[in-house]
């Protein structure tokens, strides 16, 4: 009896470790990994030799850094109903400690007297799960020096339609940058401020891409899956509208050297990356 118990476990044992395994494995992606889900625009890494293309990543978003101009390349996060709560806004501006040491640091008073606004990438009201995740997007490797009226207005009005796409039963993938040298703020034009140590971009950019709440795979993106590109100017003079500025991600591409979506069947990139968005607005 104890040959046939053993020869009969022998047989079930690879089923037994599979199904052990399988009941072992949490397929639910980590936030760090859902940020970066739909590709690395710029093949960042944490390798302090490419200050102007550094990747930092923590659970509210990731993005590449530019130590020469002292803002991101792009910030990358992905947004869904889980991620908007009650904690208020913190507005707890400061230094990003998690640079390289030896980097200089952009503080909260970097842009005082400036005439633009700190201008966040990841916007605050996209974490209101806790007091920690809103906190997470005052750290100044998240802003920018945008236009008043770009940052209060126009940005402010599409990062809220983004929030009611969520909440209409959505979730997004949002990646937001900036390229070229020279803006115009409530003081009038300018290249850099913090004595040249900040870069004042000409243009600011946003992709957002838009999944059924529970998909957020890059399989799940197929050629009816409606993606968004917005390119507006960094003036205060900017229209209010934001979707008058839409554009495709092919020419942000063009634009700024990223590959965008690049997680993507490349048939399917091939197809959304050519259109311009002619949905709702609000």
């Amino acid at each position: 009896m104890m040959r046939i118990f053993s020869a009969r476990w022998r047989f079930l044992l690879p089923v037994v470790l599979l199904a052990f395994v399988a009941g072992c494995d949490d397929s639910d992606p980590t936030p760090e990994d859902l940020n970066l889900a739909l590709g690395n625009p710029s093949g960042a890494t944490s390798d302090p030799n490419q200050p102007n293309n550094y990747l930092l990543t923590r659970p509210e978003y990731a993005l590449s850094y530019h130590r020469s101009r002292g803002i991101p390349n792009w910030v990358s996060w992905h947004l869904a109903a889980k991620d908007l709560g009650t904690a208020p806004r913190q507005d707890n501006f400061r230094a990003d400690n998690a640079l390289p040491a030896g980097w200089y640091q952009v503080t909260a008073s970097s842009y005082t007297g400036s005439g633009f606004d700190r201008g966040h990438h990841c916007p605050s009201a996209d974490r209101t799960a806790s007091t920690a995740s809103n906190s997470a997007t005052f750290l100044m490797t998240n802003m920018l020096p945008q236009a008043p009226n770009l940052n209060q207005r126009t940005w402010a009005d599409l990062e809220e339609y983004c929030r009611t796409l969520v909440r209409g039963g959505n979730e997004l993938y949002i990646i937001m940058g900036s390229y070229g040298t020279g803006g115009t703020g409530s003081q009038g034009p300018d290249n850099t401020i913090d004595q040249g140590r900040v870069t004042v971009p000409a243009r600011c950019w946003k992709v957002v891409v838009v999944l059924p709440a529970g998909q957020h795979s890059p399989d799940d993106v197929d050629a009816g899956t409606r993606v968004i590109a917005v390119n507006a100017p960094n003036q205060n003079s900017v229209g209010a509208a934001w979707g008058n500025y839409r554009t495709t991600v092919d020419a942000l591409e063009a634009a700024t050297g990223l590959d965008l979506l690049s997680a993507v069947a490349p048939a399917v990139q091939a197809t959304l990356e050519a259109r311009v968005d002619t949905g709702p607005t609000q």
